[in-house]
């Protein structure tokens, strides 16, 4: 079923322009026409408006500055993000873990590897020192061949559900209750930590501002291109509430 905005086609070179540009999206194909509607959306308004520039991207640009316009972040905006986030602030901070995986894959039944998984933590609670010897038995990973020993880790080194919870740990730590990651279930114990510093403010402060400025812009479009696709006629697809954020989308520092 074609896909037309206020009228006009949605044509099959202007899909295949596009479709690259979103290779990496759940649903590249879906990701793509809503790009391209939104882009539509905007180029009609800017039409309507009489704002004519020497390409689209000029026009769709003097739109949305002019029609959703964001404030730029203040000083004390900037300042309670950095006291309300320092870990993302430190440099130096590095961390020892291990950890045992119990891999999910397709067909495996979750609810009997969590409970296998949870008898192998409750043995390790009651004896961590055989926390190598059971990830050599048990672990999915390549790490198992060396006691699930992952080295030495800095922020940014593993997935974000993972860095959080073992980064909260002390050293010597054994997380009392399995980690559900993208990668599966684990069993995770920090044996060292390397505290690191915290960057002074004056230090971050642009980077903070560019970040939140950036996010308040981000926010701005959002709801603006919303209300052009509420007033739109589009035919041939049905754009929910989540997809301007996922075309749009924007995070902070």
């Amino acid at each position: 079923m074609p896909v037309i905005v206020n009228g006009v086609e949605l044509s099959d070179a202007d899909l295949e322009r596009e479709l690259p540009l979103h290779a990496q999206a759940s649903n590249p194909m879906r990701h793509a026409i809503t790009a391209l509607v939104l882009r539509r959306v905007l180029l009609d308004e800017a039409r309507r408006k009489g704002l004519d520039a020497e390409d689209e991207e000029g026009a769709i640009g003097a739109l949305l500055g002019r029609e959703a316009p964001a404030p730029q972040a203040d000083e004390p905006a900037c300042r309670r993000f950095y006291q309300m986030h320092p870990q993302r602030f430190m440099v130096g901070e590095l961390i020892e873990a291990d950890h045992i995986l119990f891999q999910v894959t397709p067909g495996v039944n979750l609810d009997m590897l969590r409970a296998h998984a949870n008898v192998v933590l409750a043995e390790l609670l009651a004896d961590p020192s055989r926390f190598a010897e059971v990830a050599r038995e048990q672990s999915n990973c390549p790490s198992a061949a060396v006691g699930g020993s992952l080295g030495q880790l800095g922020r940014g080194d593993t997935v974000p559900e993972f860095e959080r919870a073992v980064f909260a740990l002390p050293s010597g730590g054994l997380l009392p209750q399995l980690l559900q990651t993208r990668h599966g279930l684990h069993i995770v114990r920090v044996t060292r930590r390397i505290e690191g510093r915290l960057l002074p403010y004056e230090q971050v402060a642009q980077q903070i501002a560019m970040a939140l400025s950036s996010v308040s812009r981000d926010t701005a479009w959002r709801q603006y291109t919303k209300l052009l696709v509420g007033r739109a006629d589009i035919q041939g697809i049905d754009l929910d509430d989540g997809e301007p954020e996922r075309v749009f989308g924007g995070s902070a520092a």
